[in-house]
C-alpha cells in the first residue's frame, strides 16, 4: 500500500466523490460532492461546484451507491502496536473466557502449537466476570506450562499473572518488595502469587528490554523488527476498518518509535500518527529538543505521557479513603505529589503538551493542581494539557479544567464493558464514570477514545454508549445529564480529539485546506435510532485522498 500523501515529484492528482452524502463542515451539515487535490481538501459542496473547483480536471471519480461520507474518525489515546500485539496473543476475553479451567485450556491449546521455549502470553481477562470472581495465580498457569513464561494480561493493560517460571526467571520472591508504582501480589504467606501491577511489569521486559521504571505500566515487551511490523500492520487494518484515519499512541517508548519509522521509512505506515512519548524518556526528549508538532503530517512526536494513579479495571485507580469492595484497599499513585508536580513543570516549561492517566478525585486534583502552578509558574497559552481517561472528576474539578484549558480525553467503551465492575468495586460513585454530558454542559471539550486494546476502534460503539451510559450487563450509569447526544459524541471522535492532538487546522472535518482524510458509512450516524448506532458499517476508508482500506467485495 503506497502512503497517504503524494511525493513531492508527482502531480497532483484530483478526486470527485459524488453519489453519497458528505458531511462537511460540522456534523449536522450536508453537502453533495467532495473535491480532492493532491492529498487535501479543494471544496464540499454540489457536484457542479465541486467538479468546477477541480478545473474540470477529474482524474478519478468516485461514485459512491448512497451512504455517508464521513471526516476520518480521530482516536485520541489508543496503543496500536500493543494492540496488534494483543491481537497476535491468545484471547482471554469474558466473552471466550468465562472461567480459569477455561483460561488454561485455551492457553494450553495455543501453547501447543508454539516452538520450545516461546512464551505463551494471552490478553483480555476481567477477574471480576470469571465463575470464580478473583485473578489466576500462577499456580493456575502452571498448568498451562512450567517451562516456559506464560502471561495472562488483564484487560486493563496496567498487569496480569504470570506462571513460576515467570516469577522465578525474574527473579521474584518473597523477599523480592514491590517497586515505587506498582504491585507485586502475593498469597498469605508471602509468597509471590503471580500478580504484577503497574510499574512491577518492568520485570518482565528482561534485562536488555525498554525499562520506564514507576512512568507507567510496563508493556513494551521485545520482540523482532519483523515481528514489531506485524503488530503494527493488523493494528492499522483494525482501525482503518473502523474509519479510523489518525491515531494519538498514547504511551511511545524506543519500541513503538522505531517500529513508526520503520513503517514511515518503508511506506507501511498508513494512517497518521501523534506520539505521546512515555515520560521515562522526559529528559530524553528535552536534550533533543523534541518539543510539539516535531514531525510531519504522518508521524509526529506531540507530547508526554504521564501517569498519577493506575486503573479502575484493576483496583490500582488511587482511592485514600480505600475502595467500597474493601476500604483496606486503596490503589495507588505512581508518584509523590512533589515528584509528579516537578515533571509536569518540567515539560510545561519546554513548550510540551502533557497528557495524564488519572481516573479517581483524587488523582485528577493532583494533575489540576500540578497543571494550575505550571501555568503560574510559566504562563504558556493555548497548551491544551490532557487528562487521560478523566474517569471519576468531580463537577468542582471539571468547572477548572474549564477554567484551566485542560482537556479530558474518555472512553465510552470503557464503561460499556467495566462499568458494572466499577460500581462493585466503588460504589455509588462509579455512577458517574465518564461525566461527558457534564463536561459538554461547562463548556468542556470532550473527547473521546478507545484506549486499544483495552476497547476495540469502534468510535460508534463509543458514541453508542456516551448517549445511553448503558453496559453491556444492561445497567443504566448516572441519571440523563451525563449522557451526550449523538452529534456531539461524533464530535468529540473528530473534531474535538482533532483539537486535543493540536490538529484541528488539518484533521477531523472535510474543509477545504484540510487534509483528504475521510471513511465512507453506509447511514448517517444522525438519522438512525441510537441502538442502531453499531450496526452502521464503514464501506472504505481514504487517507490523504488515497484508498487506504476497503470492505471485502468492493
Amino acid at each position: 500500500m503506497s502512503r497517504p500523501s503524494e511525493s513531492p515529484e508527482s502531480p497532483e492528482r484530483t478526486l470527485l466523490v459524488t453519489g453519497a452524502a458528505v458531511a462537511a463542515a460540522g456534523t449536522s451539515v450536508r453537502a453533495e460532492a467532495l473535491a480532492v487535490r493532491g492529498d487535501r481538501v479543494v471544496h464540499v459542496g454540489t457536484a457542479e461546484e465541486a467538479r468546477a473547483a477541480l478545473g474540470g480536471r477529474v482524474d478519478t471519480e468516485l461514485v459512491l451507491d448512497g451512504g455517508l461520507v464521513h471526516p476520518g474518525f480521530v482516536d485520541a489515546h489508543c496503543h496500536p502496536v500493543m494492540y496488534g500485539q494483543a491481537l497476535a496473543w491468545v484471547d482471554l476475553r469474558p466473552e471466550r473466557v468465562g472461567d480459569i479451567d477455561t483460561l488454561v485450556e485455551v492457553l494450553r491449546e495455543a501453547g501447543r502449537d508454539l516452538p520450545a521455549g516461546v512464551p505463551v502470553r494471552g490478553f483480555g481477562y476481567e477477574h471480576r466476570r470469571l465463575a470464580e470472581g478473583r485473578h489466576p495465580n500462577c499456580h493456575d498457569l502452571d498448568r498451562v506450562a512450567d517451562d516456559r513464561e506464560v502471561y495472562a494480561m488483564n484487560a486493563s493493560g496496567h498487569g496480569g499473572v504470570v506462571n513460576s517460571h515467570a516469577l522465578r526467571t525474574c527473579g521474584i520472591t518473597a523477599a523480592t518488595p514491590s517497586p515505587e508504582g506498582g504491585s507485586i501480589g502475593r498469597f498469605e504467606d508471602g509468597e509471590p502469587d503471580g500478580q504484577l501491577w503497574d510499574a512491577a511489569c518492568d520485570m518482565l521486559t528482561g534485562p536488555a528490554g525498554v525499562k520506564i521504571g514507576n512512568h507507567g505500566p510496563n508493556f513494551h515487551l521485545s520482540e523482532p523488527d519483523a515481528i514489531m511490523a506485524d503488530h503494527l500492520m493488523r493494528a492499522q487494518e483494525v482501525f482503518l476498518a473502523a474509519g479510523v484515519t489518525t491515531i494519538a499512541d498514547a504511551q511511545v517508548s524506543r519500541r513503538e518509535m522505531e517500529t513508526y519509522l520503520r513503517a514511515h521509512d518503508d511506506g507501511s505506515l498508513r494512517m497518521r500518527v501523534s506520539a505521546y512519548l512515555t515520560s521515562a524518556l522526559l529528559d530524553t526528549a528535552l536534550e533533543l529538543g523534541a518539543v510539539r508538532g516535531f514531525g510531519d503530517d504522518l508521524f509526529r512526536i506531540q507530547g508526554v505521557k504521564f501517569y498519577a494513579d493506575g486503573t479502575l479495571g484493576g483496583w490500582t485507580a488511587y482511592f485514600p479513603e480505600g475502595y467500597a469492595a474493601d476500604c483496606c484497599h486503596h490503589g495507588q499513585l505512581y508518584h509523590s505529589v512533589e515528584e509528579y508536580a516537578e515533571i509536569v513543570r518540567r515539560a510545561h516549561a519546554a513548550g510540551l503538551q502533557t497528557a495524564t492517566h488519572a481516573q479517581s478525585p483524587y488523582a485528577i486534583g493532583m494533575v489540576l493542581d500540578a497543571i494550575e502552578k505550571a501555568q503560574a509558574d510559566r504562563p504558556r497559552e493555548d497548551m491544551r494539557h490532557r487528562i487521560e481517561h478523566s474517569g471519576l472528576p468531580t463537577d468542582e474539578q471539571i468547572d477548572r479544567m474549564g477554567e484551566l484549558g485542560v482537556v479530558p480525553v474518555m472512553q465510552p467503551q470503557h464503561h460499556l464493558r467495566t462499568g458494572d465492575g466499577t460500581l462493585t468495586a466503588i460504589g455509588e460513585m462509579g455512577h458517574r464514570y465518564n461525566p461527558a454530558g457534564r463536561c459538554s454542559q461547562a463548556g468542556v471539550p470532550v473527547v473521546f477514545s478507545s484506549d486499544a486494546p483495552v476497547a476495540p476502534p469502534a468510535p460508534l460503539e463509543a458514541v453508542a454508549a456516551a448517549a445511553t451510559r448503558r453496559t453491556v450487563l444492561g445497567t443504566v450509569l448516572g441519571d440523563e445529564s451525563l449522557r451526550l447526544p449523538v452529534e456531539a459524541g461524533l464530535h468529540a471522535h473528530t473534531g474535538a480529539a482533532a483539537a486535543a492532538l493540536h490538529r484541528e487546522d488539518a484533521v477531523g472535518a472535510l474543509a477545504p485546506g484540510m487534509l483528504a482524510d475521510f471513511c465512507v458509512l453506509d447511514a448517517d450516524p444522525l438519522t438512525v435510532p441510537v441502538d442502531d448506532l453499531t450496526g452502521i458499517r464503514v464501506r472504505e476508508t481514504w487517507v490523504g485522498g488515497r484508498r487506504a482500506w476497503a470492505a471485502a467485495g468492493r
